[in-house]
């Protein structure tokens, strides 16, 4: 049987308020990489710290959590603080 672990699509609000979307597996690890500003935080949050994560959903695999990040990206900035908003800090199971 094969091992699955889930994956996670998040958006950080950046201190510029900015907003950043990325995919983990183990999203408070990611944050405090973000924050940590080491070099596997993502060069575009270093000189946007900090960040706080605003919203947070799990996916089944690697790949659906890709093309979820992908369609998160696609959107205006509108469009994805309405997603943090109505959705937070959500959990959806694929």
């Amino acid at each position: 049987m094969k091992n699955e672990q889930l994956w996670f699509v998040y958006v950080l609000r950046c201190a510029d308020n900015t907003l950043y979307t990325g995919i983990t597996t183990d999203t408070a690890r990611r944050v405090q990489e973000h924050n940590a500003g080491a070099p596997l935080g993502a060069r575009y949050t270093r000189s946007r710290r900090p960040v706080t994560l605003v919203h947070m959903e799990s996916v089944a695999s690697r790949a659906l959590a890709t093309r979820r990040e992908q369609a998160i990206k696609k959107l205006d900035r509108r469009r994805k603080l309405e997603l943090c908003a109505v959705h937070g800090l959500h959990f959806e199971y694929a």
